[in-house]
């Protein structure tokens, strides 16, 4: 999906990549870190992915994983904080909860060419849903 550099389009990526993981019978827990994990890296494209006006997010789902890029184009510039700033900060927590929701988390940033922020969770699948394909399975 390619996206206005504008907070606007943020719910519109929660709902495509929630509806698709909640399709898949994904728990809703591991939905809600993903799109938590999404929606910062989004966020961080929005405030600094200047001088462009639009970022792209990429997700592919398969072999029991969600793998998504959030690609931008502004400096490039990424640190990975050591600890969580103070509470009366108001800025500056989105890369340490990324980290802590997801099972892996990479940056690709490059003066100039931008970053694109790599995020991977493996997916809990409702055990329901799964019974319901073991027997399906079985009864071929």
């Amino acid at each position: 999906m390619a996206l206005p550099r504008e907070a606007v389009g943020i719910p519109m990526v929660r709902r495509v990549l929630g509806d698709s993981l909640r399709s898949l019978h994904v728990t809703e827990t591991c939905v809600s870190d993903i799109l938590l994990a999404v929606s910062e890296a989004c966020g961080n494209a929005v405030r600094h992915g200047g001088p462009a006006n639009r970022y792209q997010v990429e997700a592919a789902i398969g072999y029991g994983r969600c793998d998504v890029r959030v690609i931008d184009a502004g400096h490039g510039q990424v640190r990975m904080p050591d600890r969580y700033p103070s509470p009366d900060v108001e800025n500056g927590r989105g890369i340490l909860i990324m980290q802590a929701v997801v099972d892996e988390i990479s940056f690709d940033a490059a003066p100039g060419r931008g970053t694109t922020v790599h995020l991977r969770k493996r997916l809990d699948l409702e055990e329901d849903a799964v019974r319901a394909r073991s027997r399906q399975l079985a009864s071929v």
